[in-house]
């Protein structure tokens, strides 16, 4: 996969990176006792930067594919080889999870953890992965519900089909969108206010990504296909002026590509 480091990095087992971070929580409680829970997370950053050998600030990964360029930015990456993601919230969610998950696909690191300095008591927790870059280029596509002949379908699916042998599954949603934004003319382009109304009246104007004038796409990354989301988006177009929702859901091991008309 097309990614960029400034630096090599270090690919940590599970018992050296259990012991990097015993090492590394140590620091992370002290400081929580010395400074209490109100800081903002770049002031627990700098201060564990200080105190702990080896803590790299902002390690920048750079995603590409063709001409798209996207900088990502991992917390801490300590001693090149163990990824933290601090977080300074009021509870740790699945949301942060997949965050760090992310940064550890992208770079193939299999151990990682999450620190969150904001509640009375450090929260904490690992995240492990043991999925590979070839793992995550191995899916299927499910199309029973897609139909090419709609306006923007095919070029679509042929961007969306390029990003995926490249990069693969399991990355941040994020990612994808603003990939196929890119190759679809960039955010200028793509990004369109579309009138919001009922058969009755108007009631304004909300802004879609679209692959083709008057049909949006839309990306998940659902566990599956939620049959609730299709019946959402069906909302949508039944009181806008769209055509269709080009909708493509993403997990590890399939692809499902929806036409919602």
């Amino acid at each position: 996969m097309p990614i960029l480091t400034r630096t090599p990095i270090r690919h940590l087992n599970q018992e050296e990176f259990g012991e990097l971070a015993y090492s590394v929580m140590g620091c992370a409680f002290d400081i929580h006792r010395d400074f209490g829970r109100l800081f903002d997370e770049k002031i627990y950053k700098r201060e564990l930067a200080h105190r702990h050998p080896g803590v790299q600030i902002e390690f920048p990964i750079e995603v590409t594919h063709g001409t798209f360029r996207k900088m990502q930015y991992l917390d801490l990456l300590v001693d090149g080889g163990a990824p933290f993601e601090l977080k300074t919230v009021e509870a740790l969610t699945p949301r942060h999870q997949a965050q760090l998950l992310h940064y550890m696909l992208l770079a193939e690191l299999q151990h990682g953890k999450l620190v969150n300095l904001r509640k009375e008591s450090v929260e904490h927790e690992f995240v492990n992965t043991s999925v590979t870059h070839q793992d995550r280029l191995q899916f299927e596509v499910v199309d029973t519900d897609w139909n090419e002949r709609l306006p923007g379908a095919q070029g679509f699916r042929e961007l969306l089909s390029s990003l995926l042998c490249d990069w693969g599954t399991g990355l941040d949603v994020e990612l994808y969108e603003e990939a196929l934004t890119h190759f679809l003319g960039g955010a200028a382009e793509v990004l369109q206010e579309v009138k919001v109304r009922t058969a009755e009246h108007k009631l304004g104007h909300q802004r879609f990504r679209l692959a083709a004038p008057c049909v949006a796409f839309a990306v998940t990354t659902l566990p599956e296909a939620d049959p609730r989301y299709h019946r959402h988006a069906h909302c949508v177009v039944q009181n806008t002026d769209l055509e269709a929702i080009l909708w493509v859901n993403i997990n590890l091991k399939r692809v499902t590509l929806t036409a919602v008309t």
